[in-house]
């Protein structure tokens, strides 16, 4: 299923010229966090965050990435390894989207790629802050605002039209 809305003039344009595409992918199923007993840094994706990893390589083919950045969370990387693997990307580690970051933190971040096609997996705590403004800007309605794990949305920035559009998880 896939929601579309106008993505905002004001943020995070950063006087972009031409269209380009940001992916706030939201990472894979990793399991219960009250069943893990180690670093939450450190806990991975399950068997079925996995799966949903790879399946995110052809829900996400024809959309044009030059950079994917992580939070340096394990599930988050894990997430897009295989995107990275099947288009020979590496996959970088951004503390801008760690849990706990912050809107500004990864707002900034989407403003310092400028115009490179870029995958960003976050937590849930940034994708419901950067929800949050695409509603306070009037882009999405609350009802479009979800961030399923292993979910996507496509943004689009440029001169031109701005969209938000949602990808259901694989």
């Amino acid at each position: 299923m896939s929601t579309t809305g106008t993505w905002f003039r004001s943020w995070p344009s950063g006087g972009r010229s031409t269209l380009s595409t940001t992916l706030l992918v939201r990472h894979a199923d990793a399991g219960s966090r009250e069943k893990w007993h180690g670093d939450d840094r450190l806990r991975p994706l399950s068997k079925r965050g996995l799966h949903q990893a790879e399946a995110l390589v052809g829900l996400l083919a024809e959309l044009p990435l030059e950079r994917l950045l992580s939070s340096p969370y394990l599930r988050c990387v894990q997430t897009l390894e295989p995107l990275g693997r099947s288009r020979g990307v590496k996959v970088e580690t951004a503390e801008e989207l760690a849990e706990g970051a912050g809107l500004e933190a990864a707002q900034g971040l989407i403003r310092r790629l400028g115009e490179v096609p870029a995958a960003l997996c976050i937590h849930g705590d940034v994708c419901l802050d950067l929800l949050d403004e695409l509603v306070l800007k009037r882009v999405i309605t609350r009802d479009q605002a979800r961030c399923q794990k292993a979910s996507t949305w496509v943004l689009e920035n440029g001169a031109g039209p701005k969209t938000a559009r949602y990808l259901s998880a694989p």
